[in-house]
């Protein structure tokens, strides 16, 4: 007969995290609690750089100019692909999209 060796089962992931040890799961859990607070803080700096948005396209079409400012748009497209390579540029187009509905 050969020795029997006994291994411990891999402990179960907890729940939501997907974490397999107590310590772990409570550094998810406090991460995502900082993600969903910043994700509130970008949610309402949008809201806000939307309504910014609204008074320039008010006082440009009000003195007689275009809604959209093609050119000043590409510096933000540009910015953003800087900053944050190609996904940089899609987050811009959603934010001028946001912010000037689509042309």
């Amino acid at each position: 007969m050969s020795p029997r060796t006994t291994t411990s089962p891999a402990p179960a992931p907890a729940p939501g995290t997907g974490a397999h040890t107590p310590e772990a799961a409570g550094i998810i859990h406090d991460a995502r609690q900082r993600i969903d607070d910043l994700d509130g803080r970008i949610i309402g700096l949008v809201q806000e750089r939307m309504a910014v948005s609204a008074v320039i396209q008010r006082e440009r079409l009000t003195s007689g100019g275009r809604r959209v400012n093609l050119s000043r748009e590409m510096e933000i497209l540009a910015h953003y692909r800087d900053q944050l390579g190609k996904p940089g540029t899609a987050l811009a187009m959603t934010l001028l999209e946001l912010s000037r509905g689509q042309i």
